[in-house]
């Protein structure tokens, strides 16, 4: 097995006039957590439709779980899975019935444990039975993961995952991300928001104009910028500080 999932260099991509990507260049380490942190528009999403064999790039390479997704395009699909912008669960079907359904596709024995462990591992078994349409927006995202869990793939892609969920609903997804990697997934994460990255990633990789400016961790990045002042300044609780004071939950 290579140290890295992911392998990206000088990917090019471009509609008409429109340079969308201009010589993208990043790695992802088995495992870990990868933020590609940018604005809408950046290029984000397009770099994921190449990962995952469904646009193909003007030039450049990329391997995915070794794989060239361009020559090896079957491999590339076998070995990820990945979750859009948007739940993608049928909400007429029951959650442990929408898990099934994806374990049957993939013709997989036991369904009906498959969905019952993923249920459980995404704190969703109290919730299986009912219909999705009933489900909470971040419910329905963890259900969204879970699915993409199916068949054990090594890598997933989440494409901006937390987009319109609310404050709680997000920490759950935040949560559930994190438990991916503790299991040795690979997740390589798009998001606008910068808190997103700052707490989930391992290694950050600020997209801008079609172009990676910076890469790095967090304490990477933060050494870019000249070194703090220190100052005595009394802490003042945060809004989010607030709001889970109130509601109950947290980090």
């Amino acid at each position: 097995m290579v140290a890295t999932a992911i392998e990206v260099h000088g990917l090019e991509k471009s509609y008409r006039d429109l340079h969308v990507l201009r010589g993208v260049d990043f790695d992802v380490a088995r495992g870990s957590i990868f933020a590609l942190l940018g604005s809408n528009g950046a290029g984000k999403t397009t770099v994921i439709r190449i990962l995952s064999t469904l646009l193909k790039t003007d030039a450049g390479t990329a391997t995915v779980n070794g794989f060239d997704v361009a020559t090896h395009a079957p491999d590339v699909r076998e070995s990820i899975s990945l979750t859009g912008q948007f739940a993608a669960v049928d909400e007429i079907l029951t959650g442990r019935e929408n898990l099934v359904l994806v374990a049957r596709l993939r013709h997989l024995k036991d369904t009906g444990r498959i969905a019952d462990e993923l249920l459980e591992r995404f704190a969703l078994t109290d919730a299986g039975g009912r219909r999705v349409s009933n489900y909470s927006g971040g419910m329905r995202r963890r259900l969204d993961i879970a699915m993409s869990l199916i068949g054990s793939p090594p890598v997933i892609f989440l494409d901006e995952p937390t987009t319109g969920l609310d404050p709680e609903a997000r920490i759950e997804v935040w949560r559930a991300i994190r438990e991916l990697a503790a299991g040795g997934t690979t997740v390589l994460l798009t998001t606008q928001y910068l808190d997103e990255a700052e707490h989930l990633a391992d290694r950050i990789a600020i997209l801008h104009e079609g172009r990676i400016i910076v890469n790095g961790t967090l304490a990477e990045l933060k050494k870019l910028l000249p070194p703090a002042k220190v100052e005595y300044v009394e802490k003042q609780p945060t809004l989010e500080d607030v709001f889970f004071a109130i509601v109950g939950g947290g980090k």
